[in-house]
C-alpha cells in the first residue's frame, strides 16, 4: 500500500516538475536572472524549513558528512536545473537531464545493492528510448555544446547522486534532508554570485513576489514529494518513474506553441508510459517506508 502511494505521489510530482518550465519562463521573460531565481526560491524554502533543521538537529548531526553531500547534490541539481531551462531551449535541455535514469539505475545497482532485473532493464530501454523519439536526440549536435548544456547534463547527474544519498540515510529526518538541500543551493548559488557576478540587475518587488510564490508553493511541493517518492521506491525504480516529466514537459510545450506531435513523438510516449506503468505496477515493496517528517 505505502508502495503504491509512493508511486502516486512520484508520478504527481513529476507532472508538477514537467510543468515547472511555463513559471521559470515567464520569471525570466519578467527580467528575473536564473541566479537570482534560484537565490530567491532556495532562501525562501530554506527560512520556512529552518525550524524544523533545528528541531531534528540531535537526529542528523551524527551523520552531518551525509547531510552535506545531500547540501551539495542537491544544491547543484536545483541550480542547474533552474538556470538552464530559464536561459536555454526546453526540449534540448531535457534531452541532456535526462540521462538521468542512467545514473540513477547504475548507482542503485552499483551502491545501494539494487537489483537490476528483466523488468528493470526493460523499462529503462523503454524509458531511454522513448525518451530519445521525443526529444529527436539524432538531431542534437555537440559541436554547438554550451554552457547551458553542461547544466542541464550536471543537474541530471546532480540529482541521481542525491537520490542515492537519499536512499542511504534512510534514517534521517527526511524533512532535514529536505531542507539541506534549499540551504546548498542557497549557499552555492551566494558563493556563485560572491565571486562571479552576473551583472544582471537585481528583480523588483514584484518580481521577488512571483519567485517566492513559485519557490514556496510549487518547487517546494513538487521536491518534497518526488524525493520522498524516489526514497520509497528506489533510485533506479523511481528514476524511471520521473520521466512522466519529461512527456509533460514535451507534450506542454507542443501544446502551448501549437507545434503538432510527430508519429515517432507519439510512439515515444507511448513507450515512457509504458516504462511508469510496469514499474508502477510492481508488487515488491520498498526496503523501508520513508515517514514524511
Amino acid at each position: 500500500m505505502n508502495s503504491r502511494f509512493a508511486v502516486i505521489v512520484l508520478l504527481f510530482s513529476s507532472i508538477g516538475w514537467g510543468l515547472t518550465w511555463l513559471p521559470i519562463k515567464a520569471l525570466g521573460e519578467g527580467g528575473l536572472n536564473g541566479l537570482h531565481l534560484v537565490f530567491i526560491i532556495c532562501t525562501s524554502v530554506s527560512i520556512v524549513l529552518m525550524p524544523w533543521l533545528i528541531k531534528q538537529r540531535a537526529l542528523w548531526l551524527p551523520i552531518l558528512p551525509f547531510m552535506l553531500l545531500v547540501a551539495l547534490f542537491g544544491g547543484i541539481a536545483n541550480i542547474a536545473f533552474q538556470v538552464s531551462i530559464l536561459h536555454g531551449d526546453v526540449i534540448r535541455v531535457m534531452i541532456l537531464f535526462y540521462m538521468l535514469p542512467i545514473w540513477s539505475v547504475l548507482g542503485g545497482c552499483l551502491i545501494l545493492g539494487e537489483v537490476l532485473d528483466k523488468r528493470r532493464v526493460i523499462t529503462l530501454l523503454l524509458c531511454v528510448g522513448g525518451a530519445f523519439l521525443i526529444l529527436e536526440a539524432w538531431k542534437f549536435s555537440w559541436l554547438t555544446f554550451s554552457w547551458i548544456d553542461v547544466l542541464a547534463l550536471l543537474s541530471g547527474f546532480a540529482l541521481a547522486a542525491n537520490t542515492i544519498v537519499f536512499r542511504f540515510t534512510m534514517d534521517a529526518p527526511f524533512t532535514s534532508k529536505i531542507g539541506f538541500m534549499f540551504v546548498g543551493g542557497c549557499v552555492l548559488v551566494s558563493l556563485i554570485l560572491l565571486f562571479f557576478p552576473t551583472g544582471a540587475a537585481l528583480p523588483d518587488k514584484q518580481l521577488i513576489l512571483g519567485a517566492m510564490a513559485y519557490g514556496l508553493g510549487w518547487i517546494l511541493l513538487v521536491s518534497y514529494g518526488s524525493m520522498w517518492g524516489v526514497t520509497c521506491l528506489g533510485a533506479g525504480r523511481g528514476s524511471v518513474l520521473i520521466v512522466v516529466e519529461l512527456v509533460v514537459a514535451v507534450l506542454s510545450v507542443l501544446i502551448i506553441t501549437q507545434i503538432d506531435l510527430k508519429f515517432y513523438e507519439a510512439i515515444g510516449c507511448v513507450m515512457v508510459i509504458i516504462a511508469a506503468i510496469l514499474e508502477g505496477a510492481r508488487e515488491d515493496e520498498p526496503v523501508g517506508f520513508v515517514s514524511p517528517s
